[in-house]
């Protein structure tokens, strides 16, 4: 842990920015699909 401390360093702001709207993209990436996923199922279960 020590070592890996040691080669770590705080990324300036452009890199942290960067990371953020990665990390921003698949949160929403992956909650359009899970919303997609549940309408089409409701629109299902409602058409029975």
């Amino acid at each position: 842990m020590a070592n890996t401390m040691k080669m770590a360093k705080k990324p300036d702001k452009d890199e942290y920015q960067q990371h953020l709207r990665l990390v921003l993209l698949g949160i929403g990436g992956v909650g359009t699909i899970g919303f997609t996923i549940q309408f089409v199922f409701s629109v299902i279960t409602v058409g029975r």
